[in-house]
Order: structure tokens, then C-alpha cells, then sequence
């Protein structure tokens, strides 16, 4: 499988804004219904290239920078997803967007459950990819010896294409991965938290996750009230970027609504 994290930069879309102590990126596309697009930690807006065409037919595209990553700055040098998340609800306000719907890519995905809990009347329906509740024992392994040695290519090559400060944020992003291995209180969702998400919700896992065991969108697809899950077979970590995998099409079929969504549902 040939994985593309981040195609290089081809448009000129991007606009920055003063939120707090940070500057966030973001960059719009399209119209209609608001769709806020997150992507994973150590990404970037471009992250979301390969399917910014289609989706911006249908909806008002808002892909952000999460702090710290891209163009967005971060001057604390800390990432939590409760932050992350507090950064795009204050960007939505800039933007008077109230309503919307949303899709996030592991760490945005986390980000997601921070707002679809925190203030899940502004959320319709959200898309969690390779998100998880908590960090478990094999993923944060993973998050304790990162470094750009051990990362596997593709990623080594989403990190510099999105790091726009070089070299430096780098050091700092892979230094705040590290400290989740010892972050017990960022992603902490239980079965009651989740049950308070009114979003009708895709889950969207691959069940080679390497960080994330499938058990575990399986457990966020039991305990939010309206979800539908979908496991792509052999998927690994962020398993839409495998052309044979129709992401794009299920994804706008869900954003549609129930009636013109395929059954992903365990028997």
C-alpha cells in the first residue's frame, strides 16, 4: 500500500488568525454546510489534500493547523486534545460558525471527542478516524521511544513536509508525542462521557491499528447513542489513504444522512 500523508502544497488558500497566545492556520474551500477537517498529530492541513476536491462539492471546508503543527504556532510548547479542541471552537466563533459537522484523523479525532463532549449541541455529525478514548499500554510504548529514527518512512516524510519551521518543530512535536506516554488525564473518556454525544458519529478504524486495538472503537461505537462503525479489514493507522478503501464516498454518504448510509454495524 502506497500511503500519501501529505502531498506537497498546491494552492494558495491559507489565511492565519490571533487566537489567545497562538496563531492558528486554517484554509476554506467550497460551500454549503460547515465541515471542519482535523488532521493527526505531527500533520497538517495538507493531510487532507487528497480528498479536498471532492468534499469541498458538497460543504464549506475549515482545515486547520492544529497548534503547534504547520503554520499554527504554539509558544507553550504543550499539546493536550482538550486544548487542541478549545483552539478550534474559539476559531469557529472567529469565523461565526455555530453549527457544523467535522472529521478528525487520530489526534483530531481525539480532539473531536474533547468538543463533541464539551459542547455537543454545535456538533450534527462527526467522522473519527483511528481515534481512541485513552491511550493503552501499546501505543503509548510506541509514543515513549518516538524519534524520527523509529518513525516509519512515510511518516518521517509528513513530518517535514508539514513542519514549515523546519528542524526545531520537529524536536518540539516529537517531544510533546514522548509526554503523552505519561499523560493520564488528556484522553480519559468514559462510557458515561461518551454517552452525552448527540453527533451522529462514523467510526472509522483499521483492525491492524498499531496503536489502537480494534476493541477500542468498538467500545466508542457501544457508547455513543447514534454511531455506526466501520473496520476496514487489514487497515492500519489512518486506513483511508489506501486507494482501495472508499473513504471520501462513504464519508459524504454519512454527512448526508442516515437514510444514505451503508450498514457498518457489528451483527
Amino acid at each position: 500500500m502506497t500511503t500519501t500523508y501529505a502531498p506537497e502544497r498546491t494552492t494558495g488558500r491559507g489565511q492565519t488568525v490571533q487566537l489567545n497566545t497562538i496563531e492558528m492556520h486554517y484554509e476554506e474551500y467550497g460551500t454549503g454546510k460547515p465541515l471542519v477537517l482535523l488532521h493527526g498529530f505531527g500533520g497538517c492541513a495538507q493531510n487532507w489534500y487528497p480528498f479536498i476536491a471532492e468534499l469541498s462539492e458538497h460543504h464549506r471546508l475549515i482545515v486547520v493547523d492544529l497548534r503547534g503543527h504547520g503554520y499554527s504556532t504554539n509558544p507553550g510548547n504543550r499539546f493536550t486534545h482538550r486544548e487542541a479542541a478549545n483552539d478550534v471552537f474559539l476559531l469557529l466563533e472567529k469565523l461565526g460558525v455555530g453549527q457544523f459537522s467535522a472529521m478528525g484523523i487520530s489526534s483530531g479525532g481525539m480532539a473531536l471527542l474533547h468538543m463533541a463532549t464539551s459542547q455537543p449541541e454545535r456538533i450534527d455529525s462527526m467522522v473519527l478516524i483511528s481515534a481512541t478514548t485513552h491511550f493503552p499500554d501499546q501505543a503509548r510504548a510506541i509514543m515513549r521511544r518516538a524519534s524520527m529514527a523509529t518513525m516509519p518512512q512515510p511518516v518521517q516524510e509528513m513530518y517535514r513536509e508539514c513542519a514549515k519551521r523546519g528542524d526545531e518543530q520537529i524536536r518540539q512535536l516529537i517531544s510533546q508525542f514522548n509526554a503523552f506516554a505519561e499523560n493520564y488525564d488528556d484522553m480519559n473518556f468514559t462510557k458515561q462521557s461518551l454517552s452525552t454525544i448527540t453527533a451522529r458519529t462514523l467510526i472509522v478504524h483499521g483492525d491492524r491499528d498499531n496503536f489502537f486495538p480494534v476493541e477500542i472503537p468498538v467500545s466508542i461505537y457501544r457508547s455513543i447513542p447514534d454511531a455506526e462503525l466501520w473496520i476496514v479489514p487489514g487497515g492500519d493507522h489512518a486506513p483511508i489513504y489506501d486507494s482501495t478503501v472508499p473513504f471520501t464516498s462513504t464519508a459524504l454518504r454519512f454527512l448526508r444522512g442516515p437514510d444514505s448510509m451503508p450498514d457498518f454495524t457489528p451483527d
